[in-house]
């Protein structure tokens, strides 16, 4: 079977970043690596083509500083890399990336699709539900286990749900977004890692997709991001005294009330 996962790069999560005085976020000599969810998307679809045969591909949207996460994902095990770089994809919001990447997967033939159920970044788990519906498949979200039966040609997931989680049975193709708890990420050997740099990357500009720059860029965009600011520091808590344990429960209820404005 033949999969496509679509990766992001993101600067390192265990980096401190930081925001200018116009709130516009530094990356500036920052680690960028692929985004964690993406690597789970990756392992998996590796292990499903070490069970079932195939391919696994990857498809990333950036330039030339995105590569080596295309790079890293080739080193995990997937055959062939395709790197989506235009100027005009600056400012691209999800809805605007996705229908960039509904057009490369057209190019790529998938009997699945996965990718992270968000991105540490943004976190705003919009690209791959979106890029399902443009490419009018089922989607099934936030999985931490998958399996296929290629004959059969379904998909099974374990899904997380607010009390538990629910076991989902889906035709193919479908796509799959990743949880944490999917797979865990391996480490590429030096091997692998020379091995990775023979593979093929395919680099497109939008022309070669057949997207207008106007379709695909900021002026695209349903969203914009106006300011990053800093998490405001946590503060300790409070140790609420009384006599009794009516007493100190109605002193709670008044500090979350009155200082808390929990309601």
């Amino acid at each position: 079977m033949n999969i496509v996962v679509c990766i992001k790069q993101t600067v390192d999560t265990e980096a401190a970043v930081s925001a200018d005085a116009e709130g516009r976020l530094l990356a500036d000599g920052q680690t960028l690596v692929i985004d964690p969810y993406s690597e789970f998307a990756v392992e998996r679809a590796v292990q499903l083509v070490e069970e079932h045969g195939g391919e696994a591909a990857v498809v990333c949207i950036g330039g030339d500083e995105a590569l080596p996460a295309v790079r890293h994902a080739l080193s995990m095990g997937a055959s062939a890399g395709y790197l989506i770089d235009d100027a005009a994809l600056a400012g691209a919001d999800a809805a605007a990336r996705s229908r960039v990447l509904a057009a490369a997967l057209a190019r790529i033939p998938a009997d699945l699709v996965l990718g992270g159920c968000k991105s540490a970044d943004t976190s705003s788990a919009q690209t791959m539900p979106r890029l399902a519906v443009l490419l009018g498949l089922p989607c099934v979200g936030v999985a931490t286990a998958l399996a296929v039966d290629p004959a059969a040609g379904t998909a099974r997931v374990t899904r997380e749900i607010d009390d538990g989680v629910a076991v989902v049975e889906v035709p193919l193709p479908a796509v799959v977004t990743a949880q944490q708890g999917l797979a865990e990420p391996r480490y590429p050997n030096v091997r692998a890692i020379m091995q990775s740099k023979k593979k093929p990357v395919t680099v497109w500009a939008l022309a070669d997709l057949g997207v207008e720059a106007a379709d695909a860029g900021a002026e695209a965009s349903r969203t914009r991001v106006l300011r990053y600011r800093a998490k405001p520091a946590r503060q300790g808590g409070r140790i609420v005294e009384g006599e009794t344990v009516p007493e100190a429960v109605a002193a709670t209820v008044e500090l979350l009330a009155i200082e808390a404005k929990v309601w």
